[in-house]
């Protein structure tokens, strides 16, 4: 963060990579905490469409997914 910032595209893939990581770990809860800080930056600094953003995207669903204790807020935190 120091170096790049939060708002630069190495950040924000790195933070990807990260939820991706917990949520193999099953680690869900902060999986899905990386994945709700994340996704506004990278809709924001890197539009809707592009790939970076829809694989955050698709990290957050997997999680919610998978994550036995999800619940309804978390699937509307999602959706918004």
């Amino acid at each position: 963060l120091r170096r790049n910032g939060e708002e630069h595209a190495v950040t924000i893939i790195a933070a990807q990579n990260y939820a991706t990581c917990l949520a193999g770990l099953q680690r869900f809860e902060e999986a899905k905490s990386v994945s709700r800080t994340t996704l506004p930056v990278a809709r924001r600094v890197l539009g809707d469409s592009d790939d970076v953003t829809l694989r955050i995207r698709w990290t957050y669903a997997m999680v919610l997914y998978k994550d036995p204790a999800a619940t309804l807020d978390d699937l509307r935190l999602a959706v918004n």
